[in-house]
């Protein structure tokens, strides 16, 4: 405005003074005795003006001084041009004031020389001037460009802001979701927050159900009754938000909208993202990484009143508030199974602990029994053994004194095998206490021989003996756990055979290279210079009658296949077995040697006395 008025006055002064000096009229007409104004006056009011004016002149340039010496101003030497044009006009104006009265020629010289360095100084400015015009447009560019990059930092301050204050929201957001690790009080408490702190309408969140094959409404800010509503999982909406990592915005008409609001057209701009959900089976056999992912939806309607729109820290509050809302149902569905894994662990503790307190029952149960059968079997037995002590002491012949002596040995082996049994049940380990004492070894053949005789006519069995020569008389070792072992053979052997035959007992000395060809007991074979001797027991079952034809030898082997699958099946030969391994020696089934259907075979290992092998 103040542009235009100054233009405007030049225009109009230029005009007037134009107009003055062509009309014709004289030069001044100060003398005529009407005018308003006498030439003494506007002399007077011109000489005033000039002193004014100087004085105005002399002032500005200490100010400017003083604006010079303050500040680091550029361009100063323009400014010392300008100091000295305004001083030099002062100086002109304040000398053309005394030329209105009568002066001298020194004073119109020095006003002379003074307009002179004025118009010096005034041309030198106006040069400089047209020089410094590009520097201050260049000043004027590098102003603009810093208003615009101030803008911009006002606008990146702005959205910091933004953001410092929507971290602020998820910040709170956060805390209350993380306040409960139940499933539904964390999809409830995240509809709430939403809804107080982006003012929703309302909010509803979306699962899947156990086939994965629609989508149901689950969880609802209003509470209303949502249980039937369900969209397909091939729904568009559905498919795209699923697929996308982002907040999508959806159509007004778009079905997963129109439900979520639950008044159609009533509503403002629904927002929808996917959530993640994981279950407790996802965290089986691998991490959840390596399993199908299902995904929610969480969709937020705005109110239709406020016209409102989705903006872009709303949208990240909502991305934000997605991803915890994702972890805090993780940690719930860990939880979950953590506490499932808890209460399996307690069920089977408490299964334990039951089945403890019945073994210890059982335990009980067991010894009781123990006792009392300890008590019924061995009184009885103890009762025999003292029978036949007494008819052993009285006048018998050789053949009675033969058969009580065997009776007695039975009774003797029949009593260890019922305190072995119930060792073995009271103990539980294994082992057996062995009586290393020195005896006769022909003694305890011939009576082993006698007890198995009675037993094969007893079942209607042939019995015959085959007894080594070179066999040594006196060794050291447990007689008696060596008979029970015999009769135990012998007892298998009649048990397992239902046909009829002949019994026979083998009884050699083992001494050769050819003899150890049996790969059962030749690890253990040693030199027979170490004071030792090995016997080997063998009992087979030879059928009564020739049997040549291939079907008898079939049953005769299938025979023999059944009682070695049998052997291990009793508690009495397990106890055999022990005994032997104890003894050093070993027992196991032969394959048909000598043409017996079945036979079975022992090695003992004996210490020799110093004492002269005799033949029996």
């Amino acid at each position: 405005m103040l542009r235009i008025l100054a233009s405007g006055l030049l225009i109009s002064s230029v005009l007037i003074s134009g107009s003055a000096a062509n009309n014709g009229f004289p030069r001044c007409n100060c003398d005529d005795e009407g005018s308003l104004w006498s030439i003494e006056s506007i002399l007077e009011c011109q000489r005033v003006s000039d002193l004014l004016i100087a004085v105005a002149y002399f002032s500005i340039p200490l100010e400017l001084l003083y604006f010079v010496s303050c500040s680091n101003v550029p361009f100063k030497w323009v400014l010392f041009q300008f100091i000295a044009f305004i001083v030099l006009c002062g100086l002109t104006h304040l000398l053309n004031a005394w030329t209105y009265v009568e002066h001298t020629f020194q004073l119109m010289l020095a006003l002379t020389v003074f307009k002179i360095l004025t118009a010096l100084v005034s041309c030198a400015t106006a040069i400089t001037l047209i020089t410094l015009l590009p520097l201050l447009l260049r000043v004027k560019v590098r102003e603009f460009m810093l208003k615009k990059k101030a803008w911009d930092l006002g606008r990146e301050v702005g959205m910091i802001m933004k953001q410092k204050e929507a971290g602020l929201h998820v910040s709170m957001l956060t805390q209350e979701i993380r306040k409960s690790l139940d499933r539904h009080t964390i999809l409830y408490t995240t509809l709430v927050e939403l809804s107080k702190t982006l003012g929703l309408q309302t909010c509803a969140v979306w699962m899947p159900n156990e086939t994965n094959s629609q989508m149901n409404l689950t969880h609802e800010l209003n509470m209303r009754n949502f249980y039937s509503c369900s969209l397909a999982i091939t729904d568009p909406d559905v498919e795209r938000i699923t697929k996308s990592d982002g907040v999508n915005i959806l159509v007004p008409d778009s079905a997963l909208a129109v439900a979520s609001c639950g008044q159609a057209g009533k509503s403002g701009p629904v927002a929808a993202i996917r959530v993640p959900v994981l279950h407790g089976s996802n965290f089986k056999g691998g991490t959840p990484e390596l399993v199908h992912t299902c995904y929610g939806i969480l969709a937020l309607v705005l109110p239709c009143q406020q016209q409102r729109s989705w903006s872009n820290q709303e949208v990240e509050i909502i991305r934000v508030v997605a991803d915890q809302v994702a972890v805090a149902l993780s940690h719930a569905a860990v939880l979950e199974e953590s506490q499932l894994m808890r209460e399996k662990l307690e069920e089977q503790n408490r299964a334990l602990q039951q089945a403890k307190k019945n073994a210890m029952m059982a335990s009980q149960t067991r010894n009781s029994f123990q006792k009392v059968m300890s008590d019924g079997m061995r009184r009885p037995m103890h009762l025999i053994l003292g029978l036949l002590s007494m008819i052993q002491d009285g006048n018998l012949s050789t053949d009675q004194r033969l058969i009580v002596d065997a009776m007695l040995k039975t009774s003797d082996v029949l009593s260890a095998l019922i305190n072995d049994v119930m060792e073995i049940s009271a103990k539980n380990s294994g082992s057996f206490p062995l009586e290393m004492r020195s005896f006769s070894l022909h003694a305890m053949i011939r009576e082993a021989a006698c007890l198995a005789k009675c037993l094969c006519v007893y079942r209607g069995f042939g019995f015959s003996t085959v007894v080594d020569n070179t066999l040594p008389d006196h060794v050291m070792g447990d007689e008696r756990r060596v008979f029970q072992v015999i009769l135990h053979m012998v007892g298998n052997l009649l048990s397992s055979n239902n046909g009829r035959g002949s019994v026979i007992l083998r009884v050699i000395s083992v001494g050769g290279s050819q003899e150890w060809s049996d790969q059962r007991w030749a690890g253990w074979k040693q030199s027979s210079s170490d004071g030792n001797v090995y016997v080997r027991f063998e009992i087979g079952v030879q059928d009564s009658g020739p049997q040549s034809d291939a079907s008898s030898s079939a049953v005769q082997l299938g025979r023999k296949r059944d009682a070695s699958e049998g052997l291990d099946e009793g508690l009495s030969f397990s106890i055999c077995k022990k005994i032997v391994q104890l003894m050093q020696g070993n027992i196991w089934v032969v394959p048909n040697p000598h043409g017996d259907a079945q036979s079975m075979a022992l090695v003992l290992r004996f210490q020799l006395r110093p004492s002269i092998a005799i033949a029996i």
